[in-house]
């Protein structure tokens, strides 16, 4: 019993390694891939009562329909001298003075970012949190978002990293 158990066991080997033969035709041609088309916008706003602590920027051509837009604030780190650490909106400061959100909204055609409405007197804020703060914009098709949902784009460097984008990428605009 036990030699034919072996035996089988060999043939059952032998038979699984010889399962090779030449390659088959090639396939029919698939569908089309579509092809992602982002945006990376580089903002500079500082924020005042002539402005209304808000800033609109036109997008032209407009976004489709579905696609998502991802603003990063530039912030110093608080850990590392000289390096920057890239929050994704909106973003909230709990100041002495009360909480301090940054947050942004966006139709097809236009985006904003403002100082969201808080019991602080903006006017009051020290430079620091109203002038030439710099804003990232990222532009994610529709059919890039939702076939990756599971990313964490409030990770700066994973972003980036995913969608391909460079520094060199930033297209800076001057308001």
């Amino acid at each position: 019993m036990r030699r034919l158990f072996l035996f089988l066991f060999v043939a059952t080997t032998l038979m699984i390694q010889g399962c090779e033969g030449p390659p088959g035709p090639q396939g029919p041609p698939g569908e089309p891939g579509g092809l992602f088309v982002g945006e990376t916008f580089e903002v500079e706003v500082s924020f005042n009562n002539e402005n209304a602590y808000s800033e609109l920027f036109d997008l032209d051509p407009p976004i489709e329909e579905g696609d998502a837009i991802l603003i990063y604030m530039n912030e110093a780190s608080p850990v590392y001298d000289n390096r920057n650490a890239w929050r994704l909106l909106p973003q909230t400061f709990y100041l002495e003075q009360g909480t301090l959100v940054y947050n942004f909204d966006h139709t097809p055609s236009s985006f904003s970012i403002f100082m969201d409405n808080s019991p602080i007197d903006f006017a009051q804020l020290e430079t620091y949190w109203t002038n030439n703060l710099l804003f990232r914009v990222v532009i994610v098709p529709s059919d890039l978002f939702s076939a990756n949902a599971r990313m964490d784009f409030s990770d700066y460097d994973a972003t980036m990293e995913f969608l391909d984008i460079e520094e060199s990428d930033f297209v800076k605009i001057k308001k």
